[in-house]
């Protein structure tokens, strides 16, 4: 936090549990409007497509959030995601990045996966603290995103692996 910001007031899990849904729920929805810009910037059909397919699933667990703060009794309320805002930044400096178009794809692999695995991190803490509150339908909520999020890292992975990385390799090669 800068020195212009204020911290949270964190005096109890369920508030601890709160801040941490509301910092997913800034992320969630500035991934929803940068998602789309990533998707355009690709060159390789497969992951326009499977960045086109997360995004869906990004406005699904939007959505999720929103239960959840229901379920808690809370309205849904977003707090200003720091990292998520530094995440889409490089996803933006990525975007208008010039030179071979499967390099650049290989680039916003990269980009995606570290904000897959900030988004793994971030639900994987905030699923821990609903189930440690008893919120266990709270905690399945948060699962079944942890489940997507560790499943578009794993798509990722594979198309990075079986054709985008190679073709980055050899587009440089020449």
């Amino acid at each position: 936090m800068g020195i212009f910001t204020s911290s949270p007031r964190l005096d109890s899990m369920e508030a601890l549990l709160i801040d941490q849904l509301q910092d997913l729920y800034d992320a969630e929805q500035r991934l929803t409007k940068a998602l789309p810009k990533v998707a355009d910037a690709c060159s390789n059909p497969a992951l326009q497509h499977l960045i086109r397919e997360h995004l869906r699933e990004t406005e699904g667990q939007v959505v999720r959030l929103e239960r959840a703060f229901s379920i808690l009794g809370r309205p849904a309320k977003a707090k200003t995601c720091e990292a998520m805002k530094g995440l889409v930044a490089e996803g933006d400096e990525m975007i208008g990045a010039t030179g071979e178009a499967a390099v650049k794809d290989a680039a916003l692999i990269a980009t995606a996966q570290r904000v897959e695995h900030y988004e793994m991190a971030g639900y994987g803490s905030a699923r821990a603290f609903a189930h440690q509150l008893g919120q266990t339908e709270v905690a399945r909520l948060l699962q079944e995103t942890l489940d997507e999020e560790k499943a578009a890292d794993q798509k990722l992975t594979q198309l990075a692996d079986r054709s985008v990385n190679s073709r980055a390799t050899h587009a440089t090669a020449r």
